[in-house]
């Protein structure tokens, strides 16, 4: 069986309104299955590749600082 979970993804979420992906979003990560990783990473890349310069420093220093310890 050939999956392609890029395209499930996206597939399962296009067209959804800002608050169905919170939604989807905060349920991943609120249900803490590992499972829901691979979904939520595609949706970071999503992210990542439509951010322009400004908006990756700030994920990056939002990410850097929430890795502190």
């Amino acid at each position: 069986m050939n999956l392609n979970l890029r395209h499930a993804v996206i597939s399962n979420v296009t067209g959804n309104s800002q608050d169905q992906l919170e939604d989807t979003i905060v349920d991943a990560i609120q249900s803490g299955e590992e499972k829901m990783l691979p979904g939520l990473g595609v949706l970071f890349e999503v992210i990542w590749q439509n951010a322009n310069e400004q908006d990756k420093q700030e994920m990056l220093t939002t990410l850097e600082q929430g890795l502190k310890k």
